[in-house]
């Protein structure tokens, strides 16, 4: 058995979980990470998740959390310039859904479904994306965790719902809501090409931040928003209906409960 399941699937895991689950113990665990105390877990993290450091600015790097939001090389991710063509906001794992019609209901296979309105907390806003699709992008802790907008626009405020923190595992998925328990942050982007978009950052067990850089005004896709600190992260795009074709073998893969391994500004769909 592994923790995991030990967490997820026992009584005696489920209590732990609870606490390690919670926004203080997060904070507990960023506080340690953000301190020079926490450099001595870099090397061991390097070698074990395989990340090739070339890509990567690493000068003057004094804590984990400083490693973990590392900043990739210039040109190292390479934004489609295509402005029919939606990209990839960040490297991740990707899945796409159908939002229900009636109700906005997202159903993903094998894991628990949750609502639109139960993830925005605006059900005003979430009835627009009935009928439409929820593209979810799943950060693992050896990806790049900094991500940028994926489209230009008008962008709205940053909204912080405050929650728990699972771990946005399979494990974890199939047995919580966890997107819409989590903590979470989305703005609206008003765009020319692909509507009114929603792109949400969802936090995860032991991430006690989600650092978006911008408040509100005039963005542009291929931009740094944010990042993560310490921990796998999801980035979620909400698109309304008959708007975008997504790529064939990401629309495939989903449909048989695959994620799509992507990268940031790599083309994702394209305006129908």
């Amino acid at each position: 058995m592994t923790s995991l399941d030990f967490f997820y699937r026992t009584i005696p895991g489920r209590i732990i979980l609870k606490l390690l689950a919670s926004r203080a113990v997060s904070k507990i665990c960023g506080a340690f990470l953000d301190s020079r105390c926490s450099a001595f877990l870099i090397d061991t993290f390097v070698k074990k998740n395989a990340i090739d450091l070339s890509d990567y600015q690493t000068d003057g790097i004094t804590t984990f959390n400083g490693f973990f939001r590392r900043k990739i090389k210039e040109g190292k991710r390479k934004f489609d310039q295509n402005t029919r063509s939606l990209c990839a906001p960040c490297d991740g794992l990707l899945s796409v859904w159908n939002i229900e019609e009636n109700g906005g209901t997202v159903i993903p296979v094998k894991q628990t479904s949750y609502t639109t309105t139960s993830l925005l907390r605006d059900e005003k806003l979430a009835a627009e994306y009935n009928g439409g699709l929820c593209l979810v992008f799943r950060l693992c802790v050896d990806n790049y965790h900094r991500y940028c907008y994926a489209e230009s626009g008008q962008k709205g405020k940053n909204i912080f719902i405050p929650g728990k923190l699972h771990t946005v595992r399979p494990i974890a998925l199939e047995n919580f809501p966890v997107f819409s328990e989590n903590c979470r942050e989305y703005t609206v982007i008003e765009t020319s090409t692909f509507g009114k978009l929603v792109q949400m950052e969802v936090g995860a067990m032991l991430v006690g931040r989600i650092v978006n850089l911008k408040e509100s005004g005039d963005v542009v896709r291929g931009t740094e928003k944010g990042f993560f600190e310490y921990g796998g992260s999801t980035i979620i795009l909400l698109i309304k209906k008959e708007l975008v074709n997504i790529r064939n073998d990401i629309a495939e893969n989903s449909k048989n409960g695959t994620e799509t391994p992507v990268k940031m500004g790599e083309v994702i769909a394209s305006r129908i």
